[in-house]
Formats: C-alpha cells, sequence, structure tokens
C-alpha cells in the first residue's frame, strides 16, 4: 500500500510457486493483496520482471516458469474490480526513483535492478521511454561476454546470465550473497563495461541500481562499475556519469509500482 505522497504504509511477500502452472503463481499472488489491500484502495500498479506485451496485457517473465503469456491485467482487472497497470518492474522503479528517490529532479539517467534477474528502466528528456513492445531498457540483454554463459533469453553472455543472483549462485555453487571479493569486483565490472556503451548511446548523467546482488554487494561493487564504466566510455559527455545505488532502497519496486497507478490516475510522479 502506497499512499499520493509515495509513502509505503504495507507490504508483504510470499514465495514465487516454481510450478509450471501459472493459476499456483496467481493464486499466490492474491494471497498476498488480499494481507495488504483494505477499503479505500483506488487502483493497482505492477512492476513485473519481463519480457512483457505491450501495455502488460501479457507476461512471461524468463524467471518465473508458471507464466508464459499469461493474462494478468485482465485478471487482477477481474479480481479487484479496480485500475490495473502492469509494466516492467525496472521500468517500474525508474518511474518510483524520479518520483522519491534518487532520479528526483534528473531528467536523464537509467535505473537498474541486479537482483534474481537484470533488468532497467530509461527515462530520457523528462521521459519514461517505453519502446515498440513495451519493453525498453531491457539492459540485462547487453552482451558483455561474447561467448559467455547461456542465457534464459537465448543468447550468451548477457548482463543478466554473466551478474545475476542466479548466474552467480550457479557459477559459486551456492548464494550470491557468499560470494567472495572478486566475484563482486567482476560483477562490478561487467556491469560498468555493459552501461558505457548504454551511456555513449543515450548520453545519461546517472544510473541508479538496486536489487539484493547490487545492494547487497555494496561499495566495492559500485566502485569497480565506476572504475569499468570510466575504463571503457571515452566520450567527453560520458565523462560526468556515475554508477550508484538506487534512492528507495528495497523499497523502490514497490514505491514503483504504486507510481504506474497513481500515474494513470493523472498523479504527477516527475515523469511524463
Amino acid at each position: 500500500m502506497v499512499d499520493a505522497g509515495g509513502r509505503l504504509l504495507r507490504s508483504t511477500s510470499v514465495p514465487t510457486p516454481r510450478s509450471p502452472d501459472g493459476e499456483q503463481v496467481h493464486a499466490a499472488l492474491m494471497s498476498a493483496v488480499s494481507t495488504v489491500a483494505p477499503e479505500g484502495v483506488l487502483a493497482v500498479g505492477v512492476g513485473s520482471g519481463g519480457p512483457m506485451s505491450a501495455g502488460g496485457v501479457t507476461l512471461s517473465p524468463l524467471n518465473i516458469p508458471g507464466w508464459r503469456d499469461f493474462p494478468l491485467l485482465q485478471r487482477l482487472s477481474q479480481d479487484l474490480g479496480l485500475p490495473v497497470v502492469v509494466d516492467n518492474d525496472a521500468k517500474a522503479l525508474a518511474l518510483g526513483e524520479a518520483w522519491r528517490g534518487a532520479g528526483a529532479g534528473v531528467r536523464d539517467f537509467l535505473a537498474m535492478v541486479v537482483s534474481t534477474g537484470v533488468g532497467g528502466g530509461l527515462v530520457v528528456d523528462g521521459r519514461l521511454l517505453d519502446g515498440a513492445s513495451g519493453n525498453a531498457g531491457h539492459v540485462g540483454h547487453v552482451i558483455v561476454v561474447p561467448d559467455g554463459a547461456r542465457c534464459g533469453c537465448g543468447a550468451s553472455g548477457c548482463l543478466e546470465a554473466e551478474i545475476s543472483g542466479t548466474a552467480i549462485g550457479r557459477r559459486l555453487g551456492g548464494p550470491a550473497a557468499g560470494a567472495p571479493p572478486e566475484e563482486v569486483a567482476r560483477a562490478g565490472r561487467l556491469l560498468g563495461l555493459g552501461l558505457a556503451s548504454v551511456v555513449s548511446l543515450l548520453d545519461l548523467s546517472v544510473v541508479l541500481v538496486g536489487g539484493s546482488v547490487a545492494l547487497g554487494f555494496g561499495e566495492p561493487f559500485f566502485a569497480a562499475a565506476n572504475a569499468s564504466l570510466r575504463e571503457h566510455a571515452g566520450l567527453d559527455y560520458t565523462g560526468g556519469c556515475t554508477v550508484g545505488p538506487v534512492g528507495l532502497g528495497a523499497e523502490g519496486p514497490l514505491v514503483g509500482a504504486a507510481a504506474l497507478a497513481w500515474r494513470r490516475l493523472g498523479h504527477d510522479v516527475g515523469v511524463r
């Protein structure tokens, strides 16, 4: 529950079923909704992993095998009887950071999640970019290691296949939270390498990174990312761009999802 001022009032979480049955995943979601949604709710915002179809009509998150072309927008609208907005979780994060986080007042930035997967949302010229199918900003599929690890998208060497919590856990044989310093530095270097192309292409002033892996790795990760970005992005206008943590911390994705709904209702969230 997030109010019109961007304050998180109540939250909960439930495990995501690994079942291939999309209805089990939806039931788990609804069990969470029922615990935090009292009377007075005006609209619902959803930030989900992608890819998804335009407008979030159907979802196929790579890390939720039970949802393939799942009609979440329609199902939530029917179940809750409320206006529903569905978008990519990292795009929602970008909106939340522009509204109440470290992106407030910044016209050109990338907000990223480095967690189970790697995603991004772009704000350019004060506008959240959607792209032709609503999937703009998918920085997790920038290739940083040619012929590297196989990604769930089908390519090899994507950021998601190399530095996500899933990828690191697979490489280490244990949770990413236990990664040694050299693994943290590697993740930061690869992130900076991928960002060099993105920053050069879009002329961004800052990159804000959240997610359990990035925030858990902390300063050594961000230091390695900034050093790598400076090494690989050599144009004059890229020199001032920095990589830092999101301002909203772990609340960012929830505030961002709410911002989607408030924006749909005509509320000013700082980004068009």
